[in-house]
């Protein structure tokens, strides 16, 4: 696979030949955009800081930031139209991030192509850049060995970590996007992933305008934070499963506010619920509190449905099927309330903008407020919000 726009021209890459990128008509120093300047001045920044407050936080953070922004993106898009400019920053960026800028490109590359990495023939580039680091290294092991061992190369293994993490997760399963705000204001739109993968000449800023709508390949959160929907919700559910006292508890707290929501809305006659959880509180709680509803649980996982099964009357209906604001009607028919949960896999944000029924339910963290709003408990950050799309 070439990475081309066919919109643009194209020009090599100082990565090697499979990396071919686009080149608009305008002049200057810059080969793509005036926003690469942002990226190349805070590189400098970057650096500077490494100078002024070491640190291994800086080390570290720094160099997961950087690997996943400015160095990422000079590897697709080399920033500058001169090719010994390219050739200086990439080697600044070895030294910023103590590896071989090149050989970083060269492996991501081989990535896109969906190839395993081949270390020969080993490249000049390789070489150099190595050796610079290799300099630096030696540098700072004998001028100020404390620092180098107790702060610089903790830091920089951390940032590895991190930079790993990172990487596991954005392809964990299959290409994954974040969709946030912030998260892609800091990163320069590296949460676009899906929309990366499927155009990877795209320069960043144009990435939004790619958008996927699919919501099994959107989650809620950054990658190197995605774990949290497996070891922090999942862990979750499996305790309230085990313990009685945290069964009460839950239960407590979502009946008070379920009450408040449906206190100023329609009795709802056909209920559907959205995943049914280890532990189906949602249904629970509105079997008990609308008796006379039909409720539709949806859930992709069997077992899930299973374990639904064991906590509910057989009177609940259960519907196996991937849930997502475009297919739902379809799964589990017309309703006048849709609960969706916490621990939605995929994006809420079509269930709070589409006309799916005549209410929507959404599940949410404290710190999203959206229509109608309960606190749920602050000691779990979740609220409880109602909307009318």
């Amino acid at each position: 696979m070439k990475l081309v726009d066919t919109s643009l021209g194209t020009a090599r890459s100082p990565f090697g030949p499979s990396a071919v990128v686009s080149v608009p008509g305008s002049r200057g120093i810059l080969r793509h955009s005036p926003s690469d300047a942002l990226l190349v001045g805070l590189a400098v920044v970057h650096g500077a800081l490494l100078l002024l407050l070491p640190s291994v936080p800086l080390v570290a953070l720094g160099l997961w930031w950087n690997a996943n922004t400015v160095s990422h993106n000079f590897i697709h898009l080399p920033f500058f139209r001169l090719r010994v400019v390219n050739w200086i920053f990439s080697a600044y960026l070895s030294l910023l991030l103590g590896f071989p800028q090149s050989l970083w490109g060269a492996r991501h590359l081989a990535h896109h192509r969906d190839e395993p990495f081949r270390w020969r023939p080993v490249r000049r580039a390789w070489v150099a850049e190595g050796a610079l680091v290799l300099a630096l290294w030696a540098v700072l092991l004998a001028l100020a060995p404390g620092f180098f061992l107790a702060v610089y190369l903790p830091g920089w293994l951390l940032g590895l970590g991190l930079c790993q993490l990172q990487g596991r997760f954005e392809h964990a399963r299959g290409a994954v996007s974040h969709h946030g705000r912030i998260y892609n204001w800091l990163f320069f739109n590296d949460g676009y992933h899906v929309e990366h993968h499927a155009r990877p000449a795209r320069h960043w800023t144009e990435l939004p305008r790619e958008s996927s709508m699919d919501a099994a390949r959107v989650s809620r959160w950054p990658a190197v934070l995605r774990w949290l929907e497996h070891a922090s919700l999942d862990g979750l559910e499996e305790l309230v499963c085990r313990s009685g006292a945290l069964r009460r508890f839950v239960l407590r707290v979502h009946e008070r506010a379920w009450k408040q929501i449906l206190a100023g809305m329609p009795r709802p006659r056909r209920i559907v619920i959205v995943g049914g959880g280890l532990f189906p509180r949602s249904a629970l709680l509105l079997r008990r509190l609308v008796p006379d509803a039909s409720v539709c649980v949806v859930d992709v996982r069997q077992d899930r449905i299973e374990h639904a099964r064991f906590w509910l009357d057989e009177q609940v209906e259960f519907v196996r099927g991937f849930c997502t604001p475009e297919n739902l009607p379809s799964l589990a028919g017309n309703a006048d309330l849709i609960v969706v949960p916490l621990a939605l896999h995929g994006n809420k944000s079509g269930f709070y903008r589409m006309r799916l029924a005549r209410h929507v339910a959404v599940h949410d963290w404290l710190w999203l407020r959206r229509g109608r709003s309960v606190v749920v408990s602050s000691a779990l950050l979740k609220r409880l919000n109602l909307v009318t799309p």
